[in-house]
């Protein structure tokens, strides 16, 4: 999971201070669960923000089964066309 928070994290553009404030948690916190210690060494409460945070910003993540041979992961929410303000139409390009 580390690996899945720092992942989380690039996809997001954020940096671990924004990542800490979203989840209510310390920077160290954050460091702790994305090192080698990884997020075991953390409280339930302290994680569960962490991926709600994330998920609540358009994280999804991706256990190795739903990954199928490529292990586990994330990935982002679709955000619809209508809702992201593009087009499909190139029609107002001149």
């Amino acid at each position: 999971m580390p690996a899945q928070i720092r992942a989380a994290r690039a996809l997001l553009g954020w940096n671990g201070a924004e990542l800490a404030k979203a989840a209510g948690v310390s920077l160290q916190t954050i460091r702790r669960m994305e090192s080698a210690l990884g997020p075991g060494r953390s409280s339930a409460a302290n994680v569960e923000g962490v991926r709600r945070a994330l998920e609540t910003a358009g994280v999804i993540f991706l256990d190795a089964d739903d990954a199928s041979e490529v292990g586990p992961g994330v990935r982002l929410k679709m955000v619809s066309e209508s809702s992201s303000g593009l087009s499909g139409s190139n029609s107002d390009q001149s």
